[in-house]
């Protein structure tokens, strides 16, 4: 780990002057993502600017839907009787991922921006496009077996998004909001935050030089509050999904009024599936017709030599979710 400076910063204003007087500088929350990454010399800030003191962690419901400050921790927000109440899927989402003390550490701005597992991007004694762009992406003929399927390019397969989180807010319509050096705000659908690898896998997000995730607004909907999500793992805990789903469904009479759907550990990104909801709304809540959004939500997989697996796991995860949801 390289040597860094630290300074605390009182307000959003503060750490974005702050940030643009020191581009390389990183912000600094619950530190779960960060310092992993600086432990493995994958990033090298000269200086933290810790944003703990801004007034960022509260979670209330507002007229938009429920609004989450980026500063508030995992265990909290899956906690909060709001939270399991009209936004279930959050709440296990948030609950299934990493340990009770990581929970209690991170936050939830720090938990979006999570990076891939990809083991040749983590091993800087491997080329890789993520890393070194032109350098190559050894993945694609070795070890890719708990990488991505969907969204992958010639550049990069291994922008398999590795949080939980991200994925049933890309089901439930969440839009963040984020501000810039200027103090300007924006809101950005989590839909289009994240980018797919292309010809520039480097280039993960959005987000401006030194620009904050300041909050989280989730809609109420029925779909919200009937909503879940699933988690297929290799061990039963602290682990990072091989597949995943989030799922709202607005049932009525038996028929499909409204879908959600979102699958997590086989995409480029948090995969927000809206050929799978075609698929569902206007249909009887089956699971033939569960199974034919299924098919739809994987058609443009592009699996590799060890990967092709995720195609049917993915698949029947998909399933058994819509399956919980509407029961």
């Amino acid at each position: 780990m390289n040597d860094f400076s630290y300074v605390q910063a009182a307000s959003a204003k503060e750490a974005t002057t702050l940030h643009k007087d020191t581009p390389a500088a990183a912000y600094y929350a619950g530190g779960t993502t960060l310092l992993d990454l600086m432990k493995s010399n994958l990033a090298a800030p000269p200086q933290l600017i810790d944003i703990n003191p801004l007034p960022l962690a509260t979670i209330e419901q507002t007229s938009e839907g429920l609004r989450i400050g980026a500063l508030a921790r995992m265990s909290d927000v899956g906690e909060h009787p709001l939270v399991v109440q009209g936004y279930p899927a959050v709440s296990q989402s948030l609950l299934l991922a990493a340990s009770p003390q990581l929970r209690n550490m991170a936050s939830i701005g720090g938990n979006l921006l999570q990076r891939t597992r990809c083991g040749y991007f983590r091993d800087a004694a491997f080329p890789c496009n993520k890393r070194v762009p032109g350098s190559g992406c050894p993945a694609i003929a070795g070890d890719n077996h708990n990488l991505a399927i969907l969204g992958v390019s010639e550049s990069c397969i291994a922008n398999a998004y590795p949080g939980d989180l991200a994925v049933a807010l890309a089901a439930l319509d969440a839009v963040l909001t984020l501000e810039n050096q200027k103090g300007k705000q924006r809101r950005v659908p989590i839909t289009e935050f994240y980018l797919l690898p292309g010809k520039t896998p480097q280039k993960e997000t959005v987000l401006e030089p030194g620009e904050l995730i300041v909050a989280v607004t989730i809609p109420a909907a029925a779909h919200a509050r009937q909503s879940t999500y699933l988690k297929v793992r290799e061990r039963a805990s602290y682990a990072y999904a091989l597949a995943s789903a989030a799922v709202g469904l607005d049932v009525q009479g038996g028929t499909i009024r409204a879908a959600r759907v979102a699958l997590g550990g086989v995409g480029a990104q948090p995969w927000r599936s809206r050929e799978a909801e075609k698929v569902l709304v206007g249909q009887p809540a089956s699971e033939a017709t569960f199974r034919a959004a299924a098919a739809a939500a994987l058609r443009g997989a592009r699996p590799q030599s060890e990967n092709a697996y995720k195609v049917e796991l993915a698949q029947n995860t998909l399933v058994r979710a819509l399956q919980q949801v509407a029961a």
